[in-house]
Formats: structure tokens, sequence, C-alpha cells
């Protein structure tokens, strides 16, 4: 017996029987011949862990664009706390940590660079819209390695695609991995938010401080506690209506304090215009995307899906310096 095979026992005599079993994984879109060491949800984290779409995640913007400050967040740490939290409450639940932490380190590889402001500006521009998990599964599916994609599992690429809050994923695992990363985002974009002084406790309602805590480790706690508790041994992963109506109200603070009205947001306004600028040009010239890009041209892709992949795959500063080099002048000189 290999030690894949043992692993997958494990997983039968362990594991809850409402985890999501990789033995009984609806498979890959090309078969692949199973690894003797690894699941086949471990072979899918290594495959996202490995890809430049996952390295570029450190130099993308989580909440605020270019912060001049070491501790802020970018869309790498972000993405490995919503692995942390979503793999604490797997293992409480008996559920399977290898997938919730493969859709975990994956959901947010179609992010553009500044954010939300960039996937905005570029839903306005392309004809077929603009989202960023539906983007991140075009990047596992199609875009990594050379256009051939990576390959994944139908349960890591289906918690990707679902893990907006409108959304549902067909696993459980995906669906901590949606509540997860509501909690953490709303929580840890708070503790940057309060780190440049936008937001302090004092702003936060006394019912909210009674219901989740004073302070952002407390209300952590009393969150991932409550999806543990509400969720053992049942089919869904739950939350009380106190403890989830407390959230939203948290999150509807931080959209209209932070994420919408906030002075680290002025910014915002150039990323779009800069975007703009850029999505036309490459309209225009699309031979100056490299040669990847202009592979999928030759494809029958339509351009303007195309422009849409360079751009977004861009990190913050590379696309500054894109930006510079097609529109700002370079100085002259004669030496």
């Amino acid at each position: 017996m290999t030690i894949r095979e043992n692993l997958e026992c494990n997983e039968k005599k362990t594991l809850s029987p409402y985890a999501s079993l990789s033995s009984r994984t609806a498979g890959r879109i090309i078969p692949l011949q199973s690894d003797n060491v690894r699941t086949e949800y471990m072979r899918d984290r290594d495959r996202i862990l490995h890809s430049k779409a996952f390295r570029r995640l450190k130099d993308k913007t989580q909440v605020f664009l270019s912060p001049q400050g070491d501790h802020y967040r970018t869309r790498l740490v972000h993405t490995l706390e919503v692995s942390q939290l979503s793999r604490t409450v797997a293992k409480a639940l008996k559920l399977n940590e290898d997938l919730v932490e493969a859709i975990a380190l994956a959901h947010d590889l179609g992010h553009t660079p500044f954010g939300h402001a960039g996937e905005r500006a570029l839903n306005m521009l392309s004809p077929y819209g603009f989202r960023h998990y539906e983007q991140s599964v075009r990047v596992v599916e199609k875009l990594e390695n050379g256009g051939k994609g990576l390959n994944l599992t139908w349960e890591v690429r289906d918690g990707i695609l679902n893990h907006q809050m409108e959304l549902m994923p067909a696993t459980l695992e995906g669906r901590i991995v949606r509540l997860c990363d509501k909690i953490a985002y709303i929580h840890h974009d708070m503790d940057d938010a309060e780190r440049a002084g936008i937001i302090d406790e004092s702003m936060i309602p006394d019912h909210l401080h009674r219901i989740l805590g004073n302070t952002h480790k407390e209300r952590l706690n009393t969150l991932i506690m409550d999806m543990i508790f509400q969720s053992d041994g049942k089919p869904e992963i739950l939350q009380s209506p106190e403890i989830r109506d407390a959230m939203m109200e948290i999150r509807k603070l931080m959209f209209r304090i932070v994420y919408t009205d906030s002075i680290a947001k002025v910014e915002e306004v150039k990323v779009t215009r800069m975007l703009e600028q850029m999505y036309h040009y490459y309209m225009d010239h699309p031979e100056d995307m490299t040669d990847e890009f202009r592979m999928l041209l030759s494809e029958g892709e339509p351009k303007e899906r195309v422009i849409c992949d360079y751009i977004s795959g861009m990190t913050d500063q590379y696309c500054i310096h894109c930006y510079n080099r097609l529109f700002v002048p370079k100085s002259w000189d004669i030496f």
C-alpha cells in the first residue's frame, strides 16, 4: 500500500461523514495517474503554491494602495490568513483540511492590481465584465502553466468560483473558505484601517462590542468558535443568527468608513484612469503584450478578454511600470 493510499484510508476512518474524501473526487479535466505520496487535494495545493499567479499576490493590494508601512496586508497575506482560519475550522469539524487549504490559497489568484478598484475598472471596460472569482478560475484552468492551466480537481475549482457571499460552494470545505474569507477581510482589514488612523474602537457600536468582543482578537475568536459550534456534526456550515447579524453590521460599517468613503481611497480615481488608458492602448496595440497573451489571441480568444487577462495579472508596481513606459515621456539625454 502506498503512502497516498494510507492517507486515503485515514481520511475514511477519521473524517466526518460530511467531509469530501480525496479518494472520491469528481476528478480533473485531464485525468492524471495517482501520486504515490500525495492525495489529489494535496497535489492541488502544491500546484497552486508553485504557480506564478500565487507568487504575484505578494505585490497586489489588499485594501490600501501602496501603503507606506511594513505591516499593512497584501493580497498574499490575506490569502494566508484565510487559509489559516479555514484549516482551523476544518480540523475542528473533521473535514478535509487539504481541500480547504487548496481552495483558500487559490481563491484570489484572479485579483487585479490595486484590489477592488482595479476589479471595478476592468468590469466597466470589458464587454464581458470582470469578476475576480471567475478570473481566478480562468487563471487555474487556462492562464497558468503556459496556457495549459493547473488542471485542478473539480472540488477546488468549485470552491474558488463560489467563494463570494452571494454564491454557495458544493462542498462543506468550500463553504468554510467562503465564510472565513469574509471574516478575514472584515477583521484584518479593520486592523489595517486602525493602524492607518481611519477607524478606532470608539466607532464600533456598544452592542457589537457586547456580542463580538472589544478587540480584533476577541471578535475573531467569537466568529470562528461560533462557526465551529454551530456546524459541528451537521451537513452545513452555519452561524448563529445573532453572530451573523453582528458580523454583517460590522461589514456595513467597514464599507461605509473604509472601503467606500475613506481618505485612503482617494487614489482609486487615478487607478481607474490608469487602467482605462492601458486597456485602450492594448486594444489598439495588442502586439505590445507578452508572448503568452499574443498566443491566446492567435488561438481565437476575444481581444477584450485577453487584455483583461494581461492587466489583471500584473502586480501594482509592474502595472505602474508599464503605464510609465507607455505614457510618461522619458528624459532626453545626448550622452
